[in-house]
């Protein structure tokens, strides 16, 4: 039988799967992939959070739809995408190196030449499900200063472990670490 742990999200009942990491760590996994109610309701509670922001930014991949959510809420037509595998359109684009507590390893983030000048002069709210280490969130902050925008909240559904102690973040739940 499996373990998981319960969480009510600002309303919303869930039970995430506790998985071992290769570390050893485990983590309550939280998924947004094909969960569209949670999504909904995660993406328009972090609107709420980040209001008065120009533009969202995020990571591939499940930030994805959470910032479409967002960036739909207020009434934005585009949101602007980190993505962890340089593409054909994005070879005029930034890039930055990150170390996440789910990957292990140093990989890289790419923004495309569009994406960036989205975010130039902007108020940026960087939006994405879970902050652990902040290893990843540091890469996205990297990738605003280098587009020439400006970090106006950074924004999760959940804050893992002593990420739920920083001040520099907002956060609808907090989980810990395992």
């Amino acid at each position: 039988m499996s373990e998981y742990l319960h969480l009510c999200i600002k309303g919303y009942d869930t039970d995430l799967p506790i998985l071992p990491l290769p570390t050893g760590v485990k983590i309550a996994f939280f998924n947004l992939h094909g969960d569209t109610r949670l999504t909904e309701h995660c993406g328009k509670e972090l609107a709420k959070l980040v209001a008065g922001c120009d533009v969202v930014l995020t990571a591939e991949s499940k930030g994805l739809q959470l910032s479409h959510v967002v960036a739909r809420e207020l009434g934005q037509d585009f949101y602007a995408v980190c993505r962890k595998s340089k593409k054909l359109y994005m070879q005029d684009g930034l890039e930055v190196k990150v170390r996440s507590i789910t990957t292990g390893n140093e990989q890289t983030l790419y923004l495309s030449k569009h994406d960036a000048d989205l975010l130039k002069g902007k108020k940026v709210a960087i939006v994405d499900d879970v902050v652990s280490t902040g290893g990843s969130l540091l890469g996205l902050e990297k990738m605003v200063a280098l587009a020439g925008g400006t970090v106006y909240k950074k924004a999760f559904v959940l804050a893992e472990g002593d990420a739920a102690k920083r001040d520099d973040i907002v956060y609808l739940d907090s989980i810990p670490l395992l």
